[in-house]
């Protein structure tokens, strides 16, 4: 591990001025768990390390409700979205996939917004954000902005200057996600593809939501450079009557993105791409039972 400087700032516009200061060199500590790791193996040498734990603007409820939205601040953790009785009731997806999320341990560190941050096509989080519409909240040198999380990702690595992996520019640090509230009925579930039970990394992450009009929105990742988000409105999906081979035509086109790597340990493509109309059924399926009010 190489030496850095380690600042616990008490605002943000002090942490945004450090994180300007050092530039690509500086990163946020929030949770840590794979910063720590980075830092551990080598694999990540920052000059600056800049704790988000003490700032005040952060402090208070870390999920609350807003008005017409839910409000995760940068510090809420993947286990206070587990057990969140209010995202458990109006966001069953995103618990569900919160609880799947590596260790309890982990669980007790890792953060929302650094699951979003790190830009991984296999982040278990970004499928049910994305299909719920959350925007990210950005604060920097130029003030605050808020970023629809489907623009937000910016996919895997790219050749050329620009490494970033999601829409976060020196100075910058997510401090909230926002997530309105759904009127009922609405109905969204998360399921994912993984080798074994406990601390794996999924193969497929899917989350789906069926809405009063039987639209559909799908989220899907671990299956190409970014999570994507697509959506039917033609209702065949949500109809269970339709005709099997029509649903099979749309959700072909619905998941015609995906490019899984034929490097992967985790899974060969064929093998994902063949399971993945397979977890669209399922969630789809499920979250039309939740809008319907046949399950929790």
């Amino acid at each position: 591990m190489r030496r850095f400087a380690y600042e616990r700032p008490a605002t943000l516009a002090e942490a945004t001025r450090l994180l300007a200061e050092a530039g690509e060199d500086a990163r946020v500590l929030a949770g840590g768990t794979d910063l720590v790791v980075g830092l551990r193996d080598d694999s990540v040498r920052p000059a600056v390390v800049v704790d988000l734990k003490r700032i005040e603007e952060l402090q208070g409820e870390p999920i609350a409700e807003d008005g017409d939205i839910i409000r995760f601040t940068a510090l809420a953790t993947m286990s206070q979205a587990e057990h969140s009785p209010l995202v458990q009731a109006e966001l069953p997806a995103l618990a569900e996939a919160a609880r799947v999320v590596g260790s309890v341990q982990i669980r007790n560190r890792a953060t929302l917004a650094g699951n979003v941050c790190n830009g991984s096509p296999a982040a278990d989080t970004m499928p049910p954000q994305l299909i719920y519409g959350a925007m990210i909240v950005v604060v920097g040198p130029d003030g605050q902005r808020r970023v629809p999380i489907d623009a937000f990702i910016l996919g895997a690595r790219r050749p050329g200057p620009d490494k970033r992996v999601v829409d976060l520019h020196p100075g910058e640090l997510v401090v909230a996600i926002e997530i309105p509230r759904y009127e009922p009925p609405f109905g969204a579930a998360y399921t994912r593809l993984v080798r074994r039970r406990g601390t794996d990394l999924a193969s497929i992450t899917l989350a789906a939501a069926v809405a009063e009009d039987d639209s559909v929105h799908i989220a899907y990742g671990s299956v190409g450079p970014r999570p994507f988000l697509v959506w039917d409105d033609s209702g065949v999906l949500a109809d269970p009557a339709a005709d099997p081979e029509r649903r099979a035509t749309v959700l072909d086109e619905l998941l015609s993105q995906a490019s899984p790597s034929p490097r992967s340990i985790r899974a060969g493509p064929d093998y994902r791409l063949a399971m993945l109309p397979v977890l669209a059924t399922r969630a789809v399926e499920t979250a039309l039972a939740r809008r319907d009010g046949r399950v929790a």
